[in-house]
């Protein structure tokens, strides 16, 4: 009697064993397969043809800043960069001519519009992290507060308040005077009310543009404000 107890308690405890390991050897199979390895079990990577990281847009900092390079480009010009736009803004905004400034150390200057273009068009110029004039003022006239096109020289001669794309707005450039224009009134001081404009963006820091000009100035120049 004792001997059949042995082994139906030793019979049980065999197929309760081989049991589990049938059901260990099956989810194994079934998750790694026949190797040892188990790749099966890696996690896949669900790929789409589209990236899923945005691209940055606000581009690194570069040595054309308001904060000063360490190595200035050559044969350029000290100037502040609000002085820069004044200058060009004096000479009537030309496209193409060159209009002519002294810098701030003393030496006749002489830049053209594509020194002026990137304070519009280019990010970190007026100060670290800043953003461009144009990723607000672009050409888009249904987008583009004050109806105001930034992005070329066209567009900032159309002025703002543009009603329709192809009409003329108001002046920004104060008619050649720059410190009455609507340009350096939004440039150098603060409008609370008007976003991206809570604080003057003018900064008193230096920029290498332009070169210097041998000879006696063609035309009246503004004269930078001097290093102390």
């Amino acid at each position: 009697m004792k001997d059949d107890v042995r082994k139906y308690i030793y019979g049980a405890i065999t197929v309760f064993l081989l049991g589990v390991m049938t059901w260990i050897s099956i989810v194994y199979v079934s998750a790694c397969g026949v190797t040892l390895t188990c790749n099966r079990a890696t996690f896949k990577v669900d790929r789409t043809p589209i990236p899923t990281l945005i691209p940055a847009t606000l581009p690194a900092a570069s040595n054309v800043s308001l904060q000063e390079p360490v190595v200035p480009a050559r044969n350029s010009c000290r100037i502040p960069a609000a002085d820069l736009i004044g200058a060009w803004v004096s000479a009537k905004a030309p496209e193409a001519a060159p209009f002519y400034f002294v810098d701030a150390d003393g030496k006749n200057c002489e830049a053209v519009f594509g020194d002026v273009q990137p304070f519009f068009t280019e990010s970190n110029l007026w100060r670290p992290g800043s953003l461009s004039c144009v990723s607000c003022h672009s050409g888009d006239m249904t987008v583009s507060p004050a109806q105001l096109d930034l992005s070329s020289y066209a567009g900032i001669m159309t002025g703002s308040r543009r009603a329709e794309d192809t009409t003329r707005g108001m002046d920004i450039l104060g008619g050649g005077d720059w410190k009455m224009s609507l340009l350096y009134e939004f440039l150098a001081s603060s409008k609370a009310n008007v976003p991206g404009h809570e604080e003057a963006v003018i900064a008193d820091s230096f920029v290498f543009a332009g070169t210097p000009f041998a000879g006696p100035l063609p035309t009246p120049a503004p004269t930078a404000t001097p290093v102390p």
